[in-house]
């Protein structure tokens, strides 16, 4: 009985550790084949910048292609849905940004939950946007646009990449801890509303630094401020929106995120070889081209960061009744 029952624990301990050698099996196999990383924006935006960029950086590393699938439409929700309905093994990788924190919101009875559904595996970079006026309008900081705003409500219009985008986002933020009132104006991408906010048919866009910090260095725009708590390395003399209202914050991250369900080891290397890219040199000279700063997270820090902010533009967006078209 005794020499039975010392069988079977040596073979409960066995099985038990299979898991975690399948596990380590699979993570160090991996990759074995192409993978794919799914960006929900089209070509040539800084979204697709960083796909490529840390796509390129993969494929260098870990031995195989990591290709860019670009599948825009809903906001980036069709790359999403995607992602969370393929097969768990790290084969089929999402591009994940604030959109997608926002977007949970914005969109009704949409078929995934960015919460539930997903692995946040690692973060590439986060991003500050900017307030900028153009120089027809009479204020040069935050508190003169507040009182210039109160004091001609309606007068002002407020540009947009359209709604449920970044600078739409930005302004409903403003706009609830602000209460001043100015007409939004949503255009079909941020193109457009660049371009008639440097005619002077708007006067007033939240932007993000690669949309806007060439016409400001040009000075074809006013910089008021950056919307992060502090201040941006690459526009230092530019304020941060906090410094007039405490508790300000509006950015954006970037990061990779994968199906529920994919291996922990697989997300730990993945994890690994993108914490590497953001040491490299070149990797972060060419984020903070962009405007933007390194961001290093851990599987379980970038998870935290999802619910956080999925939380946060909730009750924005929930405040401004805002709902996606």
């Amino acid at each position: 009985m005794k020499l039975a029952r010392r069988k079977f624990l040596r073979w409960l301990g066995g099985a038990a550790a299979l898991p975690a050698f399948s596990c380590t099996a699979l993570a160090q196999s991996y990759p074995a084949r192409p993978a794919r990383i799914l960006s929900g924006f089209p070509p040539g935006g800084i979204s697709d910048t960083y796909a490529r960029l840390i796509a390129q950086w993969l494929s260098m590393q870990l031995g195989q292609q990591f290709i860019v699938e670009n599948r825009p439409g809903a906001g980036g929700n069709l790359a999403a849905e995607a992602v969370a309905k393929a097969a768990p093994d790290g084969y089929t990788l999402l591009l994940a940004t604030s959109a997608d924190a926002w977007n949970a919101t914005l969109y009704q009875n949409l078929n995934f939950n960015i919460v539930r559904d997903f692995v946040p595996v690692g973060t590439i970079s986060r991003g500050a946007g900017l307030l900028v006026v153009n120089p027809t309008v009479p204020v040069n900081s935050v508190p003169e646009l507040i009182a210039y705003a109160k004091e001609h409500p309606g007068k002002l219009t407020v540009a947009s990449a359209g709604i449920g985008s970044l600078p739409h986002m930005f302004w409903e933020l403003f706009h609830g801890k602000t209460g001043v009132n100015m007409l939004h104006v949503p255009y079909r991408g941020a193109g457009p509303a660049v371009v008639d906010l440097l005619a002077g048919h708007v006067q007033v866009y939240f932007g993000s630094f690669a949309a806007a910090i060439e016409q400001v260095r040009a000075g074809k725009l006013r910089a008021l401020a950056v919307t992060t708590a502090t201040r941006a390395p690459a526009l230092p003399d530019v304020p941060a929106m906090a410094e007039y209202l405490p508790g300000f914050e509006a950015s954006v991250y970037v990061g990779i995120a994968a199906p529920r369900g994919t291996p922990s080891g697989i997300v730990d290397k993945l994890n690994r070889t993108m914490s590497a890219a953001l040491a490299d040199a070149t990797i972060k000279r060419r984020i903070a081209e962009l405007g933007d700063t390194p961001l290093s997270l851990s599987p379980a820090e970038f998870t935290k960061l999802v619910a956080a902010e999925t939380d946060k533009w909730a009750q924005v967006i929930r405040a401004a009744g805002v709902r996606a078209e």
